[in-house]
């Protein structure tokens, strides 16, 4: 049976008899996508859960208002965005800290994690991304771990083109930067 595309999803949503069921549908779709978009700024899995739960509260009470000028995985990422940063900047709030000490916590939940997987190369790409302002580690994630465009991204964050390829430019040569300095301290070493 052929899956119903997103139109059809959301016309189902509109209908209080199928209401649930094309809810349902859609986490299932965008689920995976949206936990990994969220897990790759916050690095924690509880706090990603939290997240995404939130953001299919917001998505629950936002569908029957969304007016399909966009794409649904668009709008969802939107949302899933924003409460990404919400949720940082709550967490900054709460540990009355700097940036700095944030980064340092993404920093330790990361090593700590138990969940990682990755070689030593990969961790050390993600304690890279980890050190990068909010702005430049969204979109370095966005485009290099989600191949999203740069098209889409801007419609998503509500940024330009330009101002896009300069914030993953940037990002980029952080991490090169951050990665041949800890090789410099490892040789040392």
């Amino acid at each position: 049976m052929e899956e119903p595309t997103d139109k059809a999803l959301l016309e189902q949503f509109r209908d209080e008899r199928t209401r649930n069921a094309a809810f349902t549908k859609i986490i299932q779709r965008y689920q995976r996508k949206l936990y990994w978009h969220i897990r790759r700024m916050l690095i924690d899995h509880d706090d990603t859960d939290d997240v995404l739960q939130n953001v299919f509260i917001k998505m629950w009470k936002g569908l029957d208002n969304f007016k399909e000028d966009a794409q649904l995985y668009t709008w969802l990422y939107r949302v899933a965005t924003n409460e990404t940063l919400t949720f940082i900047k709550q967490r900054k709030a709460d540990m009355f800290t700097r940036y700095g000490d944030v980064e340092y916590s993404i920093e330790s939940k990361l090593q700590d994690d138990n969940y990682f997987r990755g070689d030593e190369i990969q961790k050390k790409l993600q304690m890279a991304i980890a050190t990068l302002p909010e702005k430049q580690r969204l979109v370095f994630n966005m485009k290099y771990f989600e191949e999203i465009k740069y098209e889409d991204m801007s419609k998503m964050l509500d940024t330009s083109v330009g101002a896009l390829k300069a914030s993953y430019h940037h990002a980029v040569k952080k991490i090169e930067e951050y990665i041949r300095n800890s090789d410099d301290v490892n040789m040392k070493s």
